[in-house]
């Protein structure tokens, strides 16, 4: 009984180490399998931290990569920017040279209408300048003549005026001895009366004319007659003397009529005035009618005193 029971025991206690040795394989299998699978893990998470290290860098890399990119999108988003303004100014700088041409064209349409203006209006004048320079030479030409008449006048005449103080009448071909032989008087128109100023040489009779020439103004026929006494003068052989009178001793109380000669004292004595043409005609027809003839004094500017328009 014994023996059974302790074959019995042998036998569980056989089959309890069987079990035991059975279980301990498998834990052992599975200690290996855990132990393989632990080193796989941790080679695997190994791997995977390099890997994440890696993609860290890449990341790092990629974010300064994406900085440069956005500043470079920046960068050129401010270029098309410029370049969209650019392009809308010269959109409008291409409108504002269109108005500007149109505004050019028709400025050129109206400069060509006012040249064409202009030439004719220059056409005119210049056909114009041609006949006024005509007319100019025509002019030079008749004043030659007029200055050829009038020498021609004082000389053969003998018949000269000059202004001054008073008016001085210088007369010559008077002595037939000394043709170039000059007498001379002075007379001045103040106040509307004739004053003899001066003779050259002294006459008789003076104040008679001067009477006479105030009553009458008949100027034309006092320079006649005073002539007439000149002659009379160097006739009788008379030597000329200058003779100065003071106006109290040759005015007339008689007040002159009208016409006037002008005795402004703010001309030259030398200046002779000028002949008018239809007198300088008048002393060309006259010419060879003798010494009377000679007596016509040359024209002087004349005019018309207040007491003679008043009687008019």
């Amino acid at each position: 009984m014994q023996r059974k029971a302790t074959e019995t025991v042998r036998t569980q206690m056989e089959c309890m180490r069987l079990i035991c040795d059975r279980d301990a394989k498998i834990q052992l299998h599975k200690v290996d399998s855990f132990m393989a699978s632990f080193c796989n893990s941790l080679d695997s998470i190994k791997a995977i931290v390099e890997e994440t290290m890696q993609n860290q860098g890449k990341s790092g890399r990629l974010k300064s990569s994406l900085r440069e990119a956005d500043d470079e999108f920046v960068k050129v988003l401010a270029v098309k920017t410029r370049k969209e303004a650019k392009q809308m100014a010269t959109r409008e700088s291409i409108s504002a040279t269109r108005a500007r041409i149109h505004e050019l064209q028709k400025s050129v349409l109206v400069q060509r209408a006012r040249r064409d203006e202009f030439a004719t209006i220059m056409s005119q004048l210049s056909l114009a300048l041609a006949t006024s320079e005509e007319i100019e030479h025509q002019d030079i030409d008749h004043k030659r003549d007029i200055q050829e008449a009038m020498l021609w006048y004082n000389r053969v005449l003998g018949f000269k005026i000059e202004g001054g103080q008073g008016v001085k009448f210088t007369l010559n071909n008077i002595n037939l001895k000394n043709q170039d032989e000059e007498c001379s008087f002075t007379i001045r128109h103040e106040n509307d009366m004739y004053t003899l100023l001066g003779c050259d040489p002294q006459l008789n009779d003076t104040k008679q004319l001067i009477h006479e020439l105030n009553k009458t103004n008949g100027l034309f026929k006092f320079v006649r007659k005073m002539r007439e006494k000149f002659e009379e003068s160097a006739s009788l052989g008379f030597l000329p003397q200058t003779t100065t009178l003071h106006q109290e001793s040759a005015t007339v109380s008689v007040s002159a009529p009208a016409l006037s000669i002008s005795s402004d004292t703010s001309e030259s004595p030398t200046k002779t005035s000028k002949t008018p043409d239809e007198h300088i005609r008048n002393s060309k027809g006259s010419h060879g009618r003798g010494r009377g003839s000679r007596a016509i004094m040359s024209p002087v500017s004349v005019r018309q005193s207040p007491r003679f328009k008043a009687k008019k």
